[in-house]
């Protein structure tokens, strides 16, 4: 329970810490972590490289070809899911079908996660919030790791780490009570798939290695979904497993996001 409540407070309710550290909202990338107004927690993902998507075996030809993706300046991505509370703050409403302040906030489209940064931004001082792209959350999820996993090949550790069908009770489970990956993230895996930047495309012939979203050519109507959910399986849990959902849909009660914010320049 201590140590639930630990990663609680990191997590969904961290604006108690803000408060005390005004300047906390204000990311600087010299350092580990910074917590915004809201009390979004984000964690330093450093500069580096990785070899993006699979080579076979599990991987869908839509994982293929594996490619070199480097980041040359470092990144904040979010600790947890965006949860509810963190939702209602900036947007006034709530759409989620499960309810729970520190659940993560689900029901919501591409185009509703869009609003939401936008939203942010707008309250937000010298930050830019946005959808991370396909390339940042493999490389965030993946935290220096080659394996299907961040965490290894053996899909029997997957309860230590997420939330999915064999585990979560048919619904989404409250953000932050797994272990996280090396990097310090949680709920990489399971819980909610999370939105990316990016259009969806069949393959990753021509992607970009730089990190940035692909948002050139592709299914326009389709955007990028990363991670899996507390609905789905061990397969669409992996590091580089990746889906197409339809940008304007809100039929997905296991849809969320995670956001990624960098300095304005």
């Amino acid at each position: 329970m201590r140590y639930q409540n630990i990663l609680f407070l990191m997590c969904g309710f961290a604006w108690v810490l803000q408060a005390q550290t005004p300047a906390a909202n204000q990311a600087d990338l010299t350092k580990a972590t910074f917590i915004n107004s809201v009390g979004m927690r984000f964690v330093r993902m450093p500069a580096g490289a990785f070899q993006m998507g699979s080579t076979g075996g599990k991987g869908e030809p839509s994982e293929r070809p594996q490619h070199s993706v480097e980041f040359a300046k470092p990144f904040f991505m979010g600790a947890c899911e965006v949860t509810q509370t963190q939702w209602k703050a900036v947007i006034g409403s709530n759409p989620a079908k499960f309810p729970g302040d520190d659940h993560p906030v689900e029901f919501v489209s591409w185009v509703d996660a869009q609003a939401f940064v936008a939203r942010l931004n707008e309250r937000e001082n010298g930050n830019d919030y946005r959808l991370p792209s396909e390339a940042e959350w493999e490389y965030a999820c993946r935290a220096g790791s080659r394996s299907t996993y961040p965490h290894g090949e053996d899909e029997a550790s997957l309860p230590m780490y997420a939330w999915f069908d064999a585990n979560a009770g048919g619904a989404p489970q409250a953000v932050g009570k797994k272990q996280p990956n090396a990097w310090g993230l949680f709920d990489m895996e399971g819980n909610v798939w999370e939105w990316c930047q990016d259009t969806w495309h069949e393959t990753y012939q021509g992607a970009p290695g730089n990190g940035s979203a692909w948002v050139a050519g592709g299914d326009t109507a389709q955007r990028v979904i990363r991670g899996g959910s507390w609905a789905f399986g061990a397969v669409e849990l992996g590091s580089s497993a990746r889906m197409p959902f339809r940008a304007e849909s809100r039929v997905g009660d296991s849809l969320g996001l995670r956001v990624v914010v960098t300095p304005k320049n």
